[in-house]
């Protein structure tokens, strides 16, 4: 791997050169002489692309280059202020950071979903390119999993638990939130399988992206469960338990390839090694789900209210042993990937970095819960300093994000998430 990591910007360069008519959206339409900016092909025809003096572009130019993958700032930005609510040593003043951190993230979502359409409005076409594109589309679910933390977060910060209308507003975003992320997991996979042909030695993480937001059902379902009233919250669980189910079920299969392209091809491009951390989020946000939906049970289900009895006792226990297993799954990867990316550090700043973040945000929450569910001291402790771990790489990974756009190292041809290169 070495060697493919000292070439990888030459091998990159060529490989966009020979492919870049099919794999990217920008060049397309160019070739069609449909674009109003047809500099942008001049500009890495024979220039190399990660040439710091390479010619700059204008904003319109570089919206063309506005992926789905700009949503795992607002998903990792989302799950920091969740983590914020979950600490177990609070101090004062903390909440209020974490309710600052809340308000940020919405006005970057909107931002972000702005941006996004104004793309699709000033370049026609974008909009079904960036779906159907090989790997583009497949951060499309991106955009569901930052919905999922407005959702979760808005539960947390905004929503008194006495207001009526606004408890009921966030059971029916839940229930309009399941039914759009089914018809993503169903809808994107069955085009996949159907309009695409990926090889075992081309598997990524990204793969497991569609079925990735409808799991997140069972965290939502785990966290406004206890605001909800009794009858409704049964029927949130019920689903919530549903949802998270198909999508670790999904996740374990994806699994399977993902391990086998690594006996088989190794490690991903050195570039693109961070996105191993998306694997660690599939078994530990089911353990947060699994131990927060076996709290949020309500009392009244305990009186065989369904013509069986339920014992809330054994069904905290089984989620907490659960839980537990699925930890050390989550841990497994998270090891993997720490040694994958420090074996070969990136060197160029992609969107894919976030995954260092957001999924690493399920594992610590998961960690938390189950220190307070062991009522273990030292575990929340653990949980705490591995916060105190995410909240550094979250500003690294920010720092970067704002270098790479300012210097145009992201946003322009052949350097985002619109082209195949690994």
């Amino acid at each position: 791997m070495d060697g493919m990591d000292r070439s990888y910007p030459a091998a990159l360069h060529e490989k966009f050169d020979r492919r870049s008519i099919a794999s990217t959206p920008t060049l397309e339409a160019q070739d069609e002489k449909k674009s109003t900016h047809g500099n942008d092909q001049g500009h890495h025809g024979g220039v190399d692309i990660f040439d710091p003096n390479r010619p700059k572009l204008g904003f319109k130019q570089r919206l063309h280059h506005f992926t789905w993958a700009w949503f795992t700032f607002p998903m990792s930005t989302g799950g920091l202020a969740l983590l914020i609510f979950a600490q177990p040593h609070q101090f004062p003043g903390l909440k209020s950071i974490g309710l600052v951190v809340y308000i940020v993230n919405i006005i970057i979502y909107v931002l972000l979903l702005s941006l996004m359409i104004a793309r699709f409005l000033v370049h026609p076409g974008d909009m079904s390119k960036s779906l159907k594109h090989p790997r583009e589309g497949f951060f499309l679910p991106t955009f569901f999993l930052a919905t999922a933390t407005l959702i979760t977060s808005s539960d947390r910060y905004a929503i008194p638990k006495n207001d009526v209308a606004l408890v009921w507003a966030i059971q029916g975003a839940f229930w309009i939130y399941v039914v759009a992320t089914l018809v993503l997991a169903v809808g994107q996979y069955s085009y996949v399988f159907a309009a695409h042909s990926f090889g075992l030695q081309t598997m990524m993480p990204t793969w497991i992206l569609p079925i990735f937001p409808i799991m997140l059902s069972g965290t939502i379902a785990s966290i406004i469960a206890e605001t909800q009233p009794a009858a409704a919250a049964m029927s949130i669980l019920v689903a919530g338990m549903s949802c998270q189910g198909l999508g670790f079920a999904v996740a374990v299969l994806m699994y399977a390839h993902m391990v086998g392209r690594l006996m088989q091809a190794g490690l991903p491009n050195r570039e693109h090694r961070p996105g191993l951390f998306m694997c660690v989020g599939p078994p530990a946000f089911t353990a947060l789900a699994l131990i927060g939906m076996a709290k949020g049970i309500p009392a009244a289900a305990s009186q065989n209210s369904f013509g069986s009895p339920v014992d809330l006792t054994t069904i905290r226990t089984m989620a907490l042993i659960s839980a537990i297993f699925l930890w050390s799954i989550s841990l497994w990867w998270f090891g993997i990937a720490i040694i994958a990316v420090l074996q070969s550090v990136p060197k160029y700043f992609h969107l894919g970095w976030w995954a260092m973040v957001f999924p690493n945000t399920g594992f610590i929450l998961a960690t938390i819960s189950i220190g307070r569910e062991l009522d273990n001291e030292a575990v929340l402790w653990f949980g705490t300093g591995l916060s105190i771990c995410l909240l550094a790489m979250y500003c690294f990974v920010l720092f970067f994000n704002i270098k790479a756009v300012i210097t145009q190292d992201i946003m322009y041809p052949g350097r985002d998430e619109d082209v195949e290169d690994h």
